[in-house]
């Protein structure tokens, strides 16, 4: 019946198509009577058919949502990305009034600013070059605080197996209204003590920024390694919009020679 059904609708489809064929070409030399009736007809179906394409160019437009899993880079043994660019979340907005807002298990935004003039806002990506089918906005009016972050608690995959031998990569689309610095850092908690490594975070819009950490450098006991989590610091934010379209970390084990 499936068949048959799309059969007579091919077929259908097919009449329609010639009728308004002969229409446009019979139209130089029709009544005027019957020119009015079939103008009227054509803006009534053309209404529904710009609905329509413009309802697809939008929908076609986005970052897949089934497309949520990243790119591995070459090499790599784990790839992974947050909640807040893979998915919708339940509370996709928030004020962030606290010096730390949740808002998501593994996300939440800190700052040291009392004029809690700071907005943060999940939203649809629009551009298959942003990659994840979602993004996040920050944006800032007054600041008077010392530092803007967003930490980034890493899952326990990241560190299973993790030695200094290995190299964490942070890959993130980072756009902003006005020139911002932005910094990535990465913390590594191995027994009591916690390695830092600091790496600038060009904000290059859709090009995509690149921040790579050599654990070798680190100073890590790696059979004390314990979790890990990545610090997305930005300067001078006052007065700006910043848009992290995408954030992929991922990790790859140095070539043993």
């Amino acid at each position: 019946m499936g068949r048959i059904r799309q059969a007579l609708d091919g077929w259908h489809l097919r009449k329609v198509q010639d009728r308004w064929t002969k229409a446009a070409d019979d139209a130089a030399e029709a009544e005027s009577f019957t020119l009015r009736s079939l103008r009227a007809e054509a803006r009534a179906m053309r209404r529904q058919i710009d609905r329509l394409i413009h309802e697809a160019d939008h929908r076609l437009s986005l970052p897949v949502l089934g497309a949520a899993l990243p790119r591995a880079p070459l090499g790599s043994d784990w790839v992974w990305r947050g909640d807040a660019w893979r998915g919708a979340l339940p509370q996709p907005g928030a004020a962030a009034t606290e010096p730390r807002t949740p808002i998501s298990d593994d996300l939440a935004l800190y700052h040291d600013c009392p004029l809690a003039e700071v907005l943060v806002r999940q939203s649809r990506n629009h551009d298959d070059s942003h990659r994840a089918p979602f993004g996040l906005g920050i944006e800032v009016f007054g600041f008077r605080g010392s530092f803007l972050s967003l930490a980034i608690n890493l899952p326990d995959e990241a560190v299973q197996g993790l030695k200094a031998r290995h190299l964490i990569r942070v890959d993130a689309i980072v756009e902003a209204d006005r020139p911002v610095r932005a910094f990535a850092r990465l913390n590594v908690k191995h027994g009591p003590n916690i390695a830092q490594m600091v790496s600038e975070l060009p904000v290059t819009g859709a090009a995509g920024s690149l921040a790579e950490f050599d654990l070798a450098y680190a100073g890590l006991d790696d059979t004390r390694i314990e979790r890990a989590w990545l610090d997305l610091i930005f300067n001078d934010a006052a007065m700006n919009q910043i848009q992290l379209r995408d954030v992929v970390v991922s990790r790859r084990p140095r070539a043993e020679l």
